[in-house]
């Protein structure tokens, strides 16, 4: 397992976003040498978690939860094949493109040493948002990307550190239930009636989905 490229993105116009200004960071590219990754602080204040890296609406896009976006250059393979044209690393918005592991499988609350030194905990499933169908270009991505339920992981740091690409990856800790990066998205979006599965995950999870989960089962009958 290893980070094919560290991606990062510069405050682009689009007149699909509620960001600041009207522009948004979700065009990311790869870049060379080491980035430095960091607790960006909390959701509304804090951005993303890259040194470099823009997030231009804070009220849906950054802060400790959403630190860093990762996904598969597998699941990039698979939708160039179905999309039929090339999927460059970064172009889903993601921080890491990574190669040999899972990522819409990683458990809640799992952790990756990456280079030696950073460590990153899983937290969610990416929800996907206007932006990133304008960003796309494609119609009905939304629905597309929600029904196919691969949807990355974003993760908070739990130790900062610099990174680059070709960074080994390694799996540290694996907690002891089964709600996955998918699963908590599939709860949140189109399968409501998973939410309780998610409070397995605990403190791991992430702020908004927790609560979500509790709320949920709070209204259950008795």
């Amino acid at each position: 397992m290893k980070l094919l490229t560290v991606n990062l993105g510069r405050p682009r116009p689009s007149a699909h976003t509620n960001g600041a200004g009207g522009f948004t960071g979700i065009d990311k590219r790869p870049v060379e040498g080491p980035v430095q990754v960091s607790d960006p602080g909390p959701k509304g204040v804090g951005g993303s978690g890259l040194t470099g890296d823009s997030v231009c609406d804070l009220r849906h896009h950054g802060g400790s939860d959403q630190a860093v976006y990762a996904f598969a250059r597998e699941e990039l393979d698979a939708w160039e094949k179905e999309l039929g044209r090339p999927l460059p690393n970064g172009c889903f918005g993601e921080n890491l493109t990574t190669s040999g592991l899972t990522v819409s499988e990683a458990l809640i609350g799992e952790r990756w040493l990456i280079g030696g030194e950073l460590v990153l905990e899983v937290t969610s499933g990416r929800i996907p948002c206007r932006t990133f169908a304008g960003h796309t270009g494609e119609r009905g991505w939304v629905k597309r990307f929600t029904q196919r339920g691969v949807t990355g992981a974003y993760l908070r740091v739990v130790r900062p550190g610099s990174i680059r690409a070709g960074d080994p990856i390694e799996i540290v800790h694996r907690p002891d239930h089964s709600v996955t990066a998918a699963l908590q998205f599939r709860a949140v979006t189109t399968e409501r009636q998973l939410l309780p599965a998610l409070l397995a995950a605990g403190d791991a999870l992430h702020r908004e989905s927790l609560r979500t989960a509790r709320e949920y089962v709070a209204a259950l009958p008795s």
